[in-house]
């Protein structure tokens, strides 16, 4: 079996810890995957995070205790869309077997928290949320351990509404994803723009490779979706 097929490129910290545990379960022979890595200080790797992102996005599948057919074709298709039929096969297996296995929830978190930048945990709670709106209806459940998923890896309140208001479509969530209130003025409307364009800019995860960029990218877009709204509702020149 090709381990780096199978989680979209180069492994660092993952390999040890809770995490390196759990892959070693899904995978086999932990010894055996463990051997062909050095662990890798620096910043996060490509198969740091889709490790990481198949494992919460377990989390979040099991919250509400049914595992439902929308939310496995929207892994699918996002899988496809963002590493290919191939990878996303392999990819899919493997979340099978996380999906069969108990494990830490807090501690994997830790591990994440340590181990990677702000940006990219950012972009796992990007993902989680879609997931979570891919049947049309929010789950409680869910929300609470993305919620809970958003604490361990130090997401302030304010970036885990701004995220999760991008997945509703109305004025009032438009306000959240630039983190302002409605009182804003116009000055401060384009301020605040700016503001989360430089942080979600998809440049900022320039170091997971170009597939990832894909996903930062769409972040991206509705973030000046939600500016556009703000814009146009305010008839703001």
């Amino acid at each position: 079996m090709s381990w780096n097929k199978l989680i979209f490129g180069a492994l660092g910290w993952a390999m040890f810890g809770p995490i390196g545990g759990i892959l070693g379960y899904t995978l086999g022979s932990q010894s055996n995957v463990r051997s062909s890595y050095s662990r890798t200080k620096g910043r996060t790797q490509s198969g740091d995070f889709g490790v990481a992102l198949l494992i919460l996005l377990a989390a979040v599948m099991k919250a509400d205790g049914k595992i439902l057919k929308s939310e496995l074709e929207y892994v699918k298709n996002f899988l496809v869309d963002n590493f290919g039929q191939s990878h996303a096969n392999q990819a899919l297996k493997m979340l099978k077997e996380l999906l069969n296995k108990e494990f830490t929830l807090n501690q994997v978190c830790e591990q994440i928290q340590q181990n990677m930048d702000h940006p990219s945990r950012l972009q796992l709670m990007h993902v989680l949320f879609g997931l979570s709106a891919s049947d049309g209806e929010v789950h409680p459940e869910e929300i609470r351990v993305i919620k809970t998923i958003g604490n361990y890896l130090n997401i302030s309140v304010r970036d885990f509404e701004s995220i999760q208001a991008m997945f509703f479509d109305d004025i009032k969530s438009a306000y959240k994803v630039l983190e302002i209130d409605d009182t804003a003025t116009d000055n401060e409307i384009k301020k605040a723009y700016r503001k989360m364009a430089k942080k979600y800019h998809p440049d900022k995860v320039l170091h997971l490779g170009k597939d990832y960029q894909k996903m930062a990218e769409k972040k991206f877009k509705q973030l000046n979706d939600a500016y556009q709204k703000i814009i146009s509702h305010r008839n703001i020149k």
